[in-house]
């Protein structure tokens, strides 16, 4: 007796051959995930053979998510002093120790290791950035307790705990996004970390200002804000500033307004008024190009103490980079002063107060 065909509409199950081929498929498709995801994974989060002597990797896990960010302790770490600390955040594009490193641009390890300081490098993930920027210019990302600067805090105070570290000289230094975050850490976390470095970076707030009609949003404005969210935790955080003048990705203007925001806030610190009560110091000194290094501009406001408010470096011909001589990141300029090692001797001089 002959079958008769299914009636219309309805499914049969596919074939022995057909599910073998899907199997085949699947198989296949999760391989290629799979090795997708590693690939990720090693770009953002470096190769096991490509960590160093005192290199040790980490994740924070906190109220407002985890994060991933790898340690360098020096030789001098045995057991006898509290060393310093310095956090370093890259910028778009880049990773804390994986491809494109902050870690490899700034070469802060072999410094760390000459001058006795831990070293912490956080990385962004792709998904919280398709292109791994910090996302400082997202109002929800400028706040204590939330986001971006509750986990980077977080992982301040637990590599403080876990290396038992100087809670008094944590510095951060950012580059591009990483420089604006790092700027919003000073604002929300002026408890946490004693001085700040924004290297090509904007200030609190910067994602108010129309590139068009800058004018229309004074630096005052932004100012009262990072003063606001310092709260009862208000300090003075030296600030220290490095740009590029040929730089296209973040006009020079960007860094004019944050050297003039950051000495608002820190008046505002003084007595809660924008009256000029600090009665700062403005001093500059010029650095002529020679031996293959550009020429820059050295700019001091300083208080009647002698502390300073903000130091700026203004570097001719140089553009959107880490500028120094060792770096090997693809966003470094090596015909720049040595900005390494300008943060670290602008971080020794400025325990928190």
């Amino acid at each position: 007796m002959t079958s008769s065909p299914p009636p219309s509409g309805v499914r049969t199950e596919p074939r022995p051959r057909l599910r073998r081929w899907l199997r085949i498929v699947a198989v296949v498709l999760a391989g290629v995930v799979a090795t997708a995801s590693l690939g990720v994974a090693a770009l953002q989060l470096g190769l096991p053979w490509q960590m160093g002597e005192g290199d040790r990797n980490h994740v924070y896990d906190g109220d407002a998510g985890s994060q991933r960010y790898q340690v360098h302790v020096p030789p001098q770490h045995d057991g006898t002093a509290r060393l310093p600390v310095v956090m370093a955040i890259h910028g778009c594009a880049m990773t804390g120790y994986g491809w494109n490193s902050m870690k490899s641009t700034t070469q802060f390890n072999r410094l760390a290791d000459r001058e006795g300081f831990i070293v912490v490098y956080p990385t962004q993930l792709i998904s919280r950035n398709v292109i791994a920027c910090w996302n400082s210019g997202d109002p929800r990302e400028q706040h204590r307790h939330t986001g971006e600067p509750a986990l980077l805090a977080g992982v301040a105070r637990q590599v403080v705990e876990e290396y038992d570290a100087d809670p008094a000289r944590v510095h951060v230094a950012g580059a591009s996004s990483g420089a604006g975050t790092a700027v919003i850490l000073a604002a929300t976390y002026p408890d946490v970390f004693a001085t700040v470095t924004s290297v090509a970076g904007g200030e609190y707030g910067l994602n108010q200002v129309d590139p068009n009609d800058p004018g229309s949003t004074p630096p005052l404005d932004t100012a009262r804000q990072a003063w606001a969210q310092m709260g009862d935790r208000a300090r003075r955080v030296p600030m220290l500033v490095i740009q590029g003048e040929r730089d296209d990705v973040v006009p020079p203007l960007v860094a004019t307004r944050l050297v003039e925001q950051w000495t608002a806030v820190g008046d505002l610190v003084d007595d809660g008024l924008p009256n000029g009560s600090l009665q700062p110091t403005e001093e500059t000194v010029s650095v002529p190009a020679g031996g293959g290094r550009h020429a820059y501009t050295h700019s001091t406001v300083t208080a009647p103490d002698g502390s300073s408010i903000v130091e700026a470096y203004r570097v001719q011909d140089m553009g959107h980079a880490w500028p120094g001589p060792d770096g090997d990141g693809r966003y470094t300029d090596h015909a720049g002063p040595d900005a390494s090692e300008i943060v670290w001797e602008f971080a020794k001089r400025h325990p928190m107060r």
